[in-house]
């Protein structure tokens, strides 16, 4: 985000005299060229293309048009050229790690199924594993799916496109009035001649489009500070029942923010005290893990990761009313099929055998001897051969 903000201002000043703007953008671009190829991060790469294009683009836009008024058939070979380049850079990143990029498109298969099974209101944004799980299982128990998809699949925490993501979460009304908003602030400053910031939000928007940013309270805010600064040129701030309106909107605002910010300490808090706690639970005693887990279950009750570990420790402490209470809570916040797994082991230990059989068996949809699997299962369930809970696991 930040190159094309170097980008812009090293090309309007370098034909100019050298200032410490200058230096700064020059010292900036270079910096930031040593950290895109270290990152290994494909997404970036193409972001950042895509907005320095647009800034050199925005820049020699004159002679780009005299270029192709006078010389057609050179920039129309040259235009051929380039597309070829592009395409062997493209098919170079995808052959770079094939298996992350498959895993990506997957990715957007489910998610895409997902948004399509509540288009309007959203499950809410911290429900989105779990709505994606859920679409990812009804995929597989349709049979129609291919050994790539197959190997590919997992329990993602993101479905790494923002989009979807908001999406999901909120629906698709949602999404088309924030694309209208980032869409409206960009043609704006694109009138206004800013092409750095609008680079930036571009960069920003290409980015989202393959990875999680929104994830990340500073990639939200810097999307909140470009949207102002390429909007607010044209506000007509002179008026004064405006700056009131203006004014009342960033009270509120800076509200929202101060509160969000009361909520997201309390989990920070509540984050550090679950870190010291872990010993505990990595170590076996579940019984002190229980205790602390129970101080802060409810500043954590989004956290999958928490939630899984008490109910698991609570599993283990042979208490499994409490423990599915628990994992209950956390399929509405994940799609981790370990979950199902731990909750099949309550419902036997209840001797609850048929939800066990519901829950056990949803572990080996899509898989390719699933059904051998299923057959051992139900045949130890009804004879009841083993009597210890570790027979069956060096079964």
């Amino acid at each position: 985000m930040i190159f094309p903000v170097c980008l812009h201002e090293w090309l309007k000043r370098k034909e100019s005299k050298k200032t410490i703007p200058y230096y700064m953008s020059v010292a900036g671009m270079l910096l930031i060229l040593c950290v895109l190829p270290a990152g290994m991060s494909r997404s970036a790469w193409i972001a950042a293309a895509v907005s320095s294009v647009y800034v050199c683009g925005m820049h020699y836009r004159m002679e780009i048009q005299h270029y192709i008024r006078h010389y057609r058939k050179q920039a129309v070979s040259f235009a051929i050229v380039i597309f070829i380049l592009v395409g062997i850079a493209l098919g170079g990143i995808y052959q770079m790690k094939k298996d992350s990029a498959d895993g990506r498109l997957f990715m957007w298969k489910i998610a895409a199924h997902t948004v399509s099974e509540n288009p309007w209101a959203g499950c809410g944004w911290n429900s989105v594993p779990a709505a994606y799980g859920q679409a990812q299982e009804d995929y597989f128990a349709t049979g129609d799916y291919t050994a790539t998809e197959e190997l590919v699949a997992g329990a993602p925490e993101y479905v790494f496109n923002e989009y979807l993501q908001v999406a999901i979460a909120w629906g698709v009304p949602v999404l088309c009035f924030g694309l209208l908003i980032m869409g409206g602030s960009m043609y704006i400053g694109h009138k206004q001649g800013i092409y750095g910031l609008c680079g930036a939000l571009l960069s920003l928007m290409v980015f989202a489009f393959s990875s999680y940013p929104l994830q990340f309270p500073a990639f939200v805010s810097a999307l909140v500070i470009l949207v102002l600064a390429c909007g607010i040129r044209v506000l007509p701030l002179e008026k004064g029942w405006f700056r009131l309106l203006f004014t009342i909107l960033l009270l509120v605002g800076s509200y929202g923010c101060f509160y969000n910010y009361q909520q997201k300490s309390k989990a920070v808090s509540a984050c550090k005290q679950w870190t010291k706690s872990r010993m505990f639970y990595q170590s076996g005693a579940y019984r002190q893990a229980v205790e602390c887990y129970a101080e802060i279950q409810k500043e954590m009750v989004g956290n999958a990761r928490f939630m899984f570990e008490y109910g698991h420790a609570l599993h283990k402490l042979h208490e499994p009313e409490l423990s599915n209470r628990v994992l209950k809570e956390a399929l509405k916040v994940s799609g981790d099929p370990m979950i199902l797994n731990v909750i099949g082991k309550n419902e036997q230990e209840m001797k609850h055998y048929a939800s066990a059989e519901q829950c056990l068996c949803v572990l080996f949809i899509g898989c390719p001897d699933g059904f051998i699997l299923i057959i051992c299962w139900l045949i130890y369930m009804r004879n009841r051969s083993f009597t210890d809970a570790t027979n069956w696991n060096g079964w």
